[in-house]
């Protein structure tokens, strides 16, 4: 549509094309969406955190700690995505599940969107480990990372132009002086286990939410 020709009222028209509108986030730069589950499992009267180890011979991240989860496909909603990620990884049914909460929205600096959700797993419940991706499962007591005060070190985000950015088209051209950021990146020691990037961001907001609410 041409805004020039078009003869109607533009209020309107816009307060027709916004009805409803849910914001969401502004993918332009083509985020990736994904959706994880935090599993609560009870074992022997004390309650735990399932993880996996990813194995050896992915891709990415070959070897690391992380929950659940996996990429949401085209018509699934972020939940079913976790759910059925988490049967295709642990085999754990949906019907295996309580869905107890969503968390709060993950968006890291690599283009992604994670959508964590709180799980618990429900009594008698085995495990059929996927081994395809997952080596092994890390099984880790809350209250041993509630009482656990984590590492955390402050990255610098800077800005790298391309070969071909157009400088002519900013004030200062190559003079100009791109915002700087910064990143937090967070490590939790259980044994021989190192849980940290992304999943120890998760991990440690939810923490952060129990512990400001006991």
């Amino acid at each position: 549509m041409n805004l020039i020709e078009y003869g109607g009222n533009m209020r309107d028209l816009l307060k027709k094309i916004f009805k409803g509108y849910k914001p969401g986030i502004n993918a332009g730069d083509g985020r990736r969406y994904y959706s994880v589950i935090i599993p609560i499992i009870e074992i022997g009267g004390e309650y735990n955190i399932v993880f996996e180890v990813r194995n050896d011979n992915l891709k990415d991240n070959p070897g690391e700690i992380c929950f659940p989860g996996g990429s949401i496909e085209e018509g699934e909603s972020p939940k079913e995505a976790a759910m059925r990620e988490c049967y295709e990884e642990i085999g754990t049914k949906p019907s295996d599940i309580e869905i107890i909460s969503e968390l709060d929205l993950f968006v890291p600096n690599n283009n992604m969107v994670l959508y964590p959700f709180l799980g618990y797993i429900k009594d008698g419940t085995s495990f059929v480990i996927n081994k395809d991706e997952v080596k092994e499962l890390l099984i880790v007591p809350l209250n041993y990372l509630l009482t656990t005060e984590a590492k955390s070190v402050v990255n610098k985000i800077i800005t790298i132009p391309s070969d071909d950015f157009p400088y002519e088209y900013i004030k200062g051209g190559k003079n100009y002086k791109f915002r700087e950021g910064s990143y937090r990146v967070v490590f939790y020691k259980y044994n021989d286990y190192v849980i940290w990037g992304m999943t120890a961001k998760i991990l440690e907001n939810f923490l952060e939410i129990i512990k400001s609410s006991i």
